[in-house]
């Protein structure tokens, strides 16, 4: 099958912009003018399109199986008190009627946008849904809070030894239904999951939210075994029809190759290496900073692993020659990672070339840039932070500090290769919002926070395209619209370089084509 794609076309690559693309079996055969390309294409089919065709957006990092799961679990999202919580944990069990006793999810709520900062209490949460276990998870992910029931569930009490990396708050010798970090992971794992026929539906209703962002390259951002059975379901009923790269977790890695590692091209499921994390959430306070939280004498959040155990990790990734993703959200956590990075590297000096991944780089201090290029990492910033909390950053950390969150014009400068991600489901997957927030880095209340970090429209673009594409080592195959490359791209309603910075939320996605095929919108 022959297409030709005609209409104005970003490249990402030189020259800058085309007039046509070719397409062959998936793959681009050639690029450039209309008139020239219809004489090699005779007889193919003809694609006009109104708008900017460009490279297919590349997700540096996200929980894909958890945006599926957020379709089963009440949102909480944009709540500004614990009554609207409550408000909305009822309508969902009137929506959805389940069976007394089963567990209940809500997400997203986040307790800088409640009265005082404060975390609903437990006396709250019994309210909220009698006769259910009620499981809330907080917007950033790293923390969440549980009722007397599921407490009981899980056989929580306020004797239960916390892990390492973790917190289950007691006040009084009473549990508050509060967990973060590590102790609020290790109970997720022993909730019961979903029934498999709507698993099925709610990751094809996920699948198809990153492919309404023009985004044709998915990750799995922290896989564990228990989600194996899930895996070989999506490939089963052939539900796959963007990439999907997966990062399991070291000590399931093995069982995932076995497993997965072998598989052709078509079912779109690579194991892209291993994913560790070192901290938690500087909105939640638990990043590891190396100096005080505002209104903290000492407070500096805390790590999740020693640094023996981060070594071990990363022998394991040389051992294994796969990448390693390190989720490190405060400097502290970043210190840590290039302090064990420099020493793997040099017993390993060959580790560098595995592009290892600072996944966040939200509090990455200026002062580290130098050793990020030296070691040869990517950092992946979660830049859309700026938005969504850079005003919490600011109470969190003071103007100054504040100001250098995600330091992408810096890390630039370095020349450290440089990826967006949205975390999602910690937010959308929203690429076009990611670049507009890179561009202007302006908070929800107005203020410009670090002019002197903004990058051009153009290497915003880059980061979630060719630069994404050599984080995954496919710089070869995506990122750019070039001969020999997928034909994986995105239909924008207008062109991000011809409209000023601040319109850029305001592009639409017409169209995503993942190997020449429109998969999004259906039909």
């Amino acid at each position: 099958m022959r297409e030709l794609y005609l209409g104005q076309v970003l490249t990402m690559a030189e020259p800058m912009y085309a007039e046509a693309v070719l397409v062959e079996d998936g793959v681009i055969r050639a690029v450039g003018r209309g008139a020239e390309l219809k004489k090699m294409g005779g007889g193919c089919k003809e694609i006009q399109f109104q708008g900017t065709l460009m490279p297919g957006f590349i997700d540096a990092h996200s929980h894909f199986s958890q945006m599926a799961y957020a379709c089963l679990q009440a949102s909480l999202n944009g709540t500004q008190s614990v009554e609207e919580i409550c408000q909305r944990v009822k309508e969902f069990l009137l929506e959805t009627k389940p069976a007394p006793g089963t567990w209940v999810q809500a997400r997203d709520y986040d307790h800088n946008q409640l009265p005082g900062g404060k975390h609903p209490t437990l006396e709250q949460l019994d309210a909220m849904a009698p006769g259910y276990p009620l499981v809330i998870h907080h917007k950033s992910g790293h923390m969440g809070l549980m009722n007397t029931m599921a407490l009981e569930a899980l056989g929580i009490t306020p004797e239960t030894p916390v892990p390492e990396g973790g917190r289950i708050e007691v006040k009084e010798g009473k549990l508050t239904g509060y967990l973060e970090e590590n102790a609020f992971i290790a109970c997720l794992k022993q909730i019961p999951s979903p029934d498999p026929k709507d698993l099925l539906e709610v990751f094809g209703k996920a699948q198809e939210k990153y492919a309404a962002h023009g985004i044709t390259t998915m990750q799995d951002g922290m896989v564990v075994k228990e989600m194996f059975p899930l895996y070989h379901m999506l490939l089963e009923q052939k539900l796959l029809k963007l990439d999907l790269v997966a990062y399991p977790s070291p000590d399931c890695y093995e069982k995932a190759m076995e497993e997965f590692g072998c598989l052709p091209p078509q079912a779109h499921l690579r194991i892209g290496g291993v994913k560790i994390f070192l901290d938690g959430s500087p909105q939640g306070r638990t990043a590891w900073m190396r100096t005080p939280y505002m209104g903290e004498r000492e407070y500096c959040g805390y790590g999740t692993m020693s640094d023996e155990q981060v070594l071990e990790a990363m022998e394991f990734a040389w051992a294994h020659k796969t990448q390693l993703l390190c989720h490190c959200n405060g400097d502290g956590a970043a210190e840590q990672f290039l302090r064990c990075l420099e020493q793997a590297e040099n017993k390993h000096p060959e580790l560098a070339q595995l592009r290892p991944v600072i996944i966040h780089g939200q509090l990455l201090g200026l002062d580290q840039l130098e050793r990020v290029k030296k070691l040869g990492a990517v950092v992946s910033f979660f830049v859309a932070h700026v938005y969504h909390w850079g005003d919490t950053h600011i109470r969190n950390f003071g103007l100054e500090r504040a100001a250098q969150i995600s330091p992408v014009h810096s890390a630039l400068q370095w020349g450290i290769p440089v990826t967006f991600h949205q975390d999602a489901p910690v937010i959308q997957p929203d690429m076009l919002e990611t670049v507009w927030c890179a561009a202007n880095r302006m908070t929800r209340q107005g203020v410009h926070l670090g002019a002197q970090e903004c990058v051009s429209v153009r290497e915003g673009l880059r980061a979630v395209t060719a630069g994404a594409a050599y984080q995954y080592f496919w710089e070869e195959r995506l990122g750019t619209i070039e001969p020999g490359k997928q034909a994986d791209f995105v239909l924008l309603s207008e062109n991000p370089l011809d409209i000023p910075k601040e319109k850029l939320r305001e592009i639409q996605v017409a169209a995503t084509f993942k190997d020449g095929k429109i998969i999004w919108p259906k039909g």
